[in-house]
């Protein structure tokens, strides 16, 4: 059991007593990475009781509700993260409501979705909350029964003191605890008396989700909302020239046709203010059918623009300049520059030993090169959301992943205080960061600004899958050397793509290698991209693990054996001091998936292939077995192991591992989105090809490493290690090595 200090940091927790009898708040900033409790069958309604955002309620009959500041993107977070605080409260389960918290950012911080963050950072913070409520409920049992603190225990929401015999409820002592000051320190639990923690339940919309309940922004619907739609450039590298209203503004049910600017020339860019097109013509109706027909009858002439320079702020630190090309791109342009630019124009990352000389005297070289095409991210809700902009305030729903920012942006574009925006924030139908890129968030705000009335934006799946933002193309090249025994004596990576590289220098095999290059390069683009699931990692890991595989190949070890004796070199002889991974984690999980799959005991029809990544903070090895039936990948099998820490929920952890090896399985096989004359060749899922669930694997199985360390995030680290497990299985089938995504080429349009 471990003392904690409840004050540990400047926006610390917060206390309110009940104005009218009834219940004990606690406010804490630290659930702004986190979420909130279930919605049950429970007590009936308490009389009183607080209904503040971002608060911890009990109520007088001893129900408790955690509103989630976090959007709930199908992580299912809006169930895990309340079953911390309800473990360190103390609460029956049962007695548990959750409710999803609009944006505040006087209260939360951190209030998005990315980085496989949510249970991390809300682990400490969510456990200090449940436990501060429950210490504060006991003395103020203690001081109502005349009693030492230290001899009132409680049970499933009840304070009890054997001694006397006297017992209560939560909501009996809520409203006295309510008087009582936020201790200064509190007690949290030991793993071993976890009794919510690392138990399955339930996802509490899982019925709401069942049943058609609105919970998404698309569902959402208010009186006098008009429908609004956007027309934007059908090719990268053009602009608005010129737009015919007057024919469309006479359709039935079209209320205005207009332009809008979606961010101004003196804007200064902050991280997730990428914005494909900056001005796109609006059209408005009564009805998304009338809006629709508008759509298609309009008639705009558009232009290339010129090259243009764009200041950008990371993380409100770095800035930097991006040279926008002019220029109508083709895909087979992407591939000969990137091979162009990798080859001229690199940036050393790391140098360790002498990789030139190891080169230059090695007995062999094997060189691979590896790419990936752009992917659409594809969400099964399309970008959407609702806005009511007038008298100087703006009510926003829908769903988004950074909020926060998103409020910032908005604030600055339609010149309202922060304080006047509402944003309210539902469930997400898919995210996978293209959610983090809000531009049409702004879209509608100007829209509805412009109308002066409550509009609903709806993005068609035309209007998404061509609108940006995607995955970018990569490349990566590989070089390794040996000597005459066969030894690996040296590795070189070259890797770079659309704006951004993909390589992380300091990940293994980094430290495991005594002569070792890491070259990094991009090229520019007028095609915008932005973060999909496992950021660079979604690449990089299949070129990796699919060269180091062949690497064992060439000098005759078995990949898992090969593998360990790198990372043992790792532990024992580091080579440099910024490796950024722990060798026994990793070496964990590929033991663990060694075990658990029967990598020893291939049986003879199957075809095995292994990868094992770390990203994220978290460690994912995977077995992946197949066989051929008339020329086609029968996926048999994915066994995963996984280092995340002490998981919460195990249904919904397991879930989310299957739903990220389903997702790669289909992006390795089939993803791609080709350029010609700037134009998207795939415009919806007639063309660009998805995996069926008939194609999914037939059994997964989802192993986790038991090491008591506090929860290090899983939303993402089981994504990139199935690319280069399916790469390597295929070899084995088929003989033929995978170096360029898709796996398998689509020759004719999917009906």
């Amino acid at each position: 059991m471990s003392i904690i200090k409840t004050s540990h940091s400047r926006r610390s927790f917060l206390k309110s007593s009940a104005l009218a009898g009834g219940g004990l708040m606690l406010n804490f900033c630290w659930l702004a990475s986190c979420q909130s409790p279930s919605e049950k069958e429970l007590l009936n309604p308490p009389k009183e009781w607080f209904d503040f955002n971002g608060y911890l309620k009990i109520g007088d009959n001893g129900q408790v509700t955690i509103m989630s500041p976090n959007p709930e993107g199908g992580q299912n977070i809006k169930t895990s993260m309340p079953m911390i605080v309800a473990e360190e409260l103390d609460i029956d389960w049962k007695n548990v409501l959750v409710e999803q918290a609009p944006l505040n950012t006087a209260l939360f911080q951190r209030q998005f979705i990315g980085g496989s963050n949510a249970i991390r950072f809300g682990w400490e913070g969510l456990r200090m909350a449940g436990a501060s409520a429950r210490q504060m409920l006991r003395q103020a049992a203690a001081k109502n029964w005349g009693v030492p603190v230290a001899e009132v225990i409680t049970e499933a929401g009840i304070l009890k003191h054997s001694k006397s015999g006297q017992s209560a409820n939560y909501g009996e002592m809520a409203a006295a605890a309510a008087n009582i000051r936020v201790p200064e320190e509190v007690q949290l639990k030991n793993s071993n008396d976890f009794k919510i923690i690392g138990t399955s339940r339930k996802n509490v919309d899982g019925k709401k989700i069942i049943i058609g309940q609105p919970l998404f922004g698309i569902d959402t619907y208010k009186e006098g909302m008009l429908t609004a739609m956007i027309v934007h450039p059908p090719a990268f590298g053009m602009k608005l020239k010129s737009v015919e209203e007057a024919t469309v503004k006479s359709m039935s049910g079209i209320r205005d046709v207009f332009t809008i600017k979606v961010l101004n020339d003196d804007f200064e860019r902050q991280h997730f203010d990428t914005c494909t097109f900056l001005e796109v013509v609006a059209i408005v109706g009564d009805s998304t059918w009338q809006v629709m027909q508008a759509k298609k009858a309009i008639k705009v002439q558009w232009e290339n623009f010129e090259t243009y320079k764009e200041e950008r702020t990371f993380w409100g630190q770095t800035k930097q300049t991006l040279t926008i090309p002019a220029g109508l791109e083709n895909t087979s342009d992407h591939q000969s520059n990137m091979t162009e630019i990798a080859a001229k124009k690199t940036t050393v990352v790391r140098r360790d030993g002498n990789p030139e000389a190891a080169f230059k005297q090695a007995t062999k070289v094997i060189e691979r090169t590896y790419t990936a095409p752009y992917l659409v991210h594809n969400c099964m809700e399309p970008m959407n959301f609702f806005a009511d902009v007038r008298n100087g305030k703006a009510e926003l729903i829908g769903g988004l992943q950074k909020a926060e920012l998103t409020e910032q942006t908005v604030s600055a574009r339609l010149g309202i205080p922060i304080e006047n925006i509402d944003i309210q924030m539902t469930r997400l139908g898919g995210g996978y960061g293209r959610r983090s890129y809000a531009h049409w968030v702004l879209e509608a705000a100007l829209i509805s600004q412009k109308m002066n009335a409550p509009i609903k934006l709806v993005y068609t799946r035309e209007d998404d899958m061509t609108g940006g933002i995607y995955r970018p193309a990569y490349q990566a090249t590989y070089r390794a050397a040996f000597d005459e025994n066969n030894n690996l004596t040296g590795l070189h990576i070259n890797a770079g793509g659309n704006l951004e590289s993909p390589l992380y220098a300091n990940r293994f095999p980094a430290g495991a290698v005594e002569n070792y290059l890491a070259e990094s390069w991009t090229i520019n683009s007028n095609i915008t991209i932005g973060s999909f699931r496992a950021p660079r990692s979604n690449f990089i890991a299949c070129a990796e693990q699919s060269f180091l595989d062949e690497i064992a190949e060439a000098i005759g070890k078995d990949p898992i054996d090969f593998r360990l004796e790198l990372i043992e070199q790792a532990k024992t002889n580091p080579i440099g001091e910024k490796n950024d991974y722990d060798a026994d984690r990793l070496a964990g999980v590929l033991k663990l998936v060694r075990e658990k799959s029967d990598w020893d005991n291939t049986p003879s029809n199957i075809h095995r292939g292994l990868s094992v990544y770390f990203c994220h903070n978290s460690y994912s090895a995977q077995v992946l077995d197949l066989k051929m039936e008339n020329g086609q990948p029968i996926i048999e099998k994915v066994c995963c192991a996984v280092d995340c820490g002490i998981i919460v929920n195990p249904d919904a952890a397991s879930n989310l591992a299957e739903g990220a090896i389903v997702d790669g399985i289909g992006n390795a096989l089939y993803g791609e989105l080709t350029f010609k004359n700037g134009v998207p060749e795939k415009n919806n899922f007639h063309q660009y090809r998805m995996i069926r669930m008939s194609e999914t694997p037939k059994k997964i199985e989802v192993h986790f490493v038991e090491n008591g360390i506090n929860p290090t995030g899983l939303g993402e680290p089981t994504f990139p290690p199935v690319f280069g497990a399916l790469a390597n299985a295929l070899y084995q089938a088929t003989g033929k090595r995978q170096y360029h995504q898709p796996f398998i080429e689509k020759k004719e349009v999917v009906g």
